[in-house]
């Protein structure tokens, strides 16, 4: 998470420094962003639901 808010510091930092930036540049700005979120979200979701699933199999009463 670090690496990327030093990313989108980098990126902003080159943007302030040309004169305005294209609908471009932004654009593929928000589709990186895009991107990370989804994996991130992605990978928090298999986790979480690996973790429930273990729990729901504790609580199962054995026969």
């Amino acid at each position: 998470m670090v690496s990327m808010i030093a990313f989108v510091a980098g990126v902003k930092d080159r943007l302030a420094s040309e004169k305005g930036a294209t609908a471009v540049e932004y654009g593929i700005m928000v589709a990186l962003i895009a991107v990370v979120i989804i994996a991130a979200v992605t990978t928090l979701g298999t986790n979480l639901n690996s973790a429930f699933q273990d729990i729901v199999n504790q609580t199962k009463p054995k026969p």
